[in-house]
Order: structure tokens, then C-alpha cells, then sequence
């Protein structure tokens, strides 16, 4: 077998050295603290058995789409789901992608133009920047959720077609923008406002739209990213907007066009769990509950300080270093309790830290054992 060239076996042994190598783990049966699962849909069992009813009841036997969608892969669930979608969401149109990353890369590398500006929150994820790095447009990053910065630049950039690309909730921090300042500051300068609501999908609304929907802003954003890998405990993702965006990105979108499209059996489950949103608004109402006894707990405990701001189902607390944040994670787990650090480059270096996801199916006495657990380590060091 024909070996790696010295360059990237360099990158390799410094990832070693920076205690930072990514290795892949494996199941356990730990108290789930670091699943993006956040009401349990993954593992439903009821949700499981009406897909497979659904897919028999209307007759749909294929394993495979057979090809992409503008090809052979465009069956008639795709359609349904879509139509589905939409009128949740109060959008004139939805677009399945095949995952949240492949929505926002095929989203920015296509949308903004040449001449156009991208101007993106500096936390914003992997998928959003690498689509921008795609794009012949201009870029810049503003300060996280600093909209003076912002407006500094939309100013810097007169007579410029603008999109402000931002995150509904952020995948590391837990936190979210203000959305009544951001929209007023798109508006004003009539920008293009692109919204990632991966996080905020069953979890924020009363049967988990989001917090576009929560705050009643959806005719005031361009673009909604729903990802469905987290709340909905399955696969793939929608891009929400106008009939025109979405023809638009039907034809050049190459992340949607030169892929082979979602299975009839994933379209079908991301229909079921969707109807489960409006039915299950007992299990939403859980996990907001459990999200307030947490914020309560690390009051009480005196770690409010070491914790970034969150009032979501994503609570992270800063521990700098790898090493250090790897070894506080390890004797968590050797307590029963599945909490990952995460590592910079992940993270920018000296913001390493436990992240904390929480969900219905946790307990009162879970969270307020394991956030015990986090103070005897954190001011016994």
C-alpha cells in the first residue's frame, strides 16, 4: 500500500503532538450529554414503524433514488415531504438537500455573485464558510453578534449587493443573535438575510419551528437553512425561501444537481418526524424545561462564570487547553456521563471546551448530578 506523502504525515504527527488528533469513537452506554438528538426522535420506535407503514401504504419498495434528482431521483415523496415542509414553515417553497453541509455549500457557492459581499458572523460553521470560499463574491467576517460591527461594513460597501449569513442558534457556543436587531438592520440596508436554524429545529416554537417562526419573522428572511440531522433525529436538510430561489437553486446549486438523491425510506422518515413535531409538544416542552433546570443548577454551583451565555439545548463551558479539557471530559465519563470536549482547531486555541446537548429524555437528576460532578472536578483543579 502506497504510503502518505512526509507533508501530510506532518500534519498528522503535529495534530499528535498539539494533543488535537480526531479519532473516531465508538458507541457507548453512557447518559447522553453530546448527541445532537435532542428529543430522542433517533431512537423512536414509533416514528421507525410509521415510516415502514408509510413507505408500504403508498407502495414505495425501492431501496435507492437510482440517480440525482433532476435524473431519475425526484420520486413523488420528495414532492410531498417538500409540500410538507413549506406549510410548516410558512415558506412559499422548501428544497430537500442531502445534508445540512450540502445545503450550505450549495446555497453560498451559487447564490452571491461576482460583485456581490458576503458578510458572515466570525462563529459561524464549517459548512457556511467553506460554501463562501466556493463563491466568486466578496467576504468579510463581522464580530460574533456585534451588529455595530456589522453595520460598519455594510456601510464600508455602498451600492453592494449584501448577504448577512448568520446562525438562528451556534453549534459550539449554544448562544443566538438578536433577531429583532438583525432583521431591522437587514431591512434598513436591504440586505440579503440567510438563516441556519440546524440548532433551533425542534427545539425553539411551540412545536419546534424554530426561532424565526417563534419571533414571526419568516417573510423577513431570504434564506432558512433547516437541517434535520439534530431535533428531527434523522437526515438530510431543506433550504426554505422564495418559488423563485428554489428554481433557482434546482438549476445551479452543483451540491444539489451532481449527487445522487435521498432514499425513498429517508424522505419518508423526515416526513414522519416532522408530523411528530405537531403531536409531540410534551417532549418540547421537556426539553425547554430541562434547559432551564440546567441554567438554574450551574447558578447554584457557581459556574455560571466559566459557562458561555445559552438558553438553548447547546451548553458549553470554557476549560482552555486540550489536554486539560480531555482530561476533565475523561473522568466525567468514567462517571457515567457522555460529555465531549471539544478541541481547538475545532475551537480558536484557548476556547477549548465541554459542550454540554440536552434533551427531553434526560432527567432533573442527570443534569443536576453531572453539573455536581463538573464543580468538584473544575475547583478541585
Amino acid at each position: 500500500m502506497k504510503q502518505l506523502p512526509n507533508i501530510l504525515k506532518a500534519k498528522l504527527e503535529s495534530r499528535i503532538q498539539n494533543n488535537a488528533l480526531r479519532q473516531l469513537p465508538f458507541g457507548n452506554s453512557l447518559v447522553d450529554f453530546a448527541s445532537n438528538d435532542y428529543l430522542g426522535f433517533s431512537k423512536s420506535e414509533s416514528i421507525f414503524k410509521e415510516t415502514h407503514k408509510y413507505l408500504l401504504d403508498n407502495n414505495y419498495t425501492q431501496n435507492g433514488a437510482t440517480g440525482s434528482r433532476l435524473l431519475s431521483g425526484n420520486h413523488q415523496l420528495y414532492l410531498d415531504a417538500e409540500a410538507h415542509i413549506a406549510q410548516f414553515h410558512q415558506s412559499e417553497s422548501a428544497l430537500i438537500f442531502n445534508s445540512g453541509y450540502d445545503a450550505n455549500v450549495g446555497f453560498f457557492s451559487s447564490v452571491p455573485q461576482k460583485g456581490d459581499l458576503i458578510l458572515y458572523d466570525e462563529l459561524c460553521h464549517a459548512s457556511i464558510r467553506d460554501g463562501i470560499q466556493l463563491s466568486y463574491a466578496k467576504s468579510y467576517k463581522f464580530n460574533h453578534n456585534d451588529f455595530e460591527d456589522l453595520e460598519r461594513l455594510i456601510l464600508s460597501n455602498p451600492n453592494t449587493t449584501i448577504y448577512i449569513a448568520t446562525e438562528s442558534v451556534f453549534s459550539m457556543d449554544g448562544d443566538a443573535p438578536n433577531l429583532e436587531e438583525l432583521v431591522d438592520l437587514s431591512e434598513k440596508h436591504n440586505c440579503y438575510l440567510v438563516l441556519d436554524e440546524a440548532h433551533a429545529l425542534g427545539v425553539f416554537g411551540d412545536k419546534g419551528q424554530g426561532l424565526v417562526q417563534e419571533f414571526g419573522f419568516e417573510d423577513k428572511i431570504f434564506a432558512r437553512i433547516m437541517t434535520f440531522g439534530k431535533g428531527l433525529g434523522c437526515h438530510g436538510a431543506a433550504i426554505l425561501g422564495s418559488l423563485e430561489l428554489k428554481q433557482y437553486l434546482v438549476n445551479f446549486a452543483r451540491s444539489f444537481i451532481y449527487t445522487t438523491g435521498l432514499s425513498p425510506h429517508s424522505v419518508a422518515t423526515i416526513l414522519v418526524a416532522y408530523k411528530h413535531l405537531e403531536i409531540e409538544k410534551e417532549n418540547i416542552e421537556q426539553l425547554i424545561q430541562n434547559i432551564i433546570h440546567f441554567n438554574q443548577q450551574k447558578n447554584l454551583l457557581g459556574l455560571k462564570p466559566i459557562f458561555v451565555r445559552s438558553k438553548s439545548s447547546i451548553q458549553s463551558v470554557i476549560i482552555p487547553g486540550n489536554e486539560k479539557v480531555k482530561s476533565i471530559a475523561k473522568q466525567i465519563q468514567e462517571k457515567g456521563f457522555d460529555v465531549k470536549a471539544i478541541l481547538s482547531p475545532t475551537v480558536p486555541a484557548g476556547q477549548e471546551r465541554l459542550r454540554f446537548c440536552l434533551h427531553a429524555f434526560n432527567s432533573k437528576e442527570e443534569i443536576s448530578n453531572v453539573l455536581q460532578l463538573l464543580s468538584e472536578i473544575v475547583f478541585k483543579s
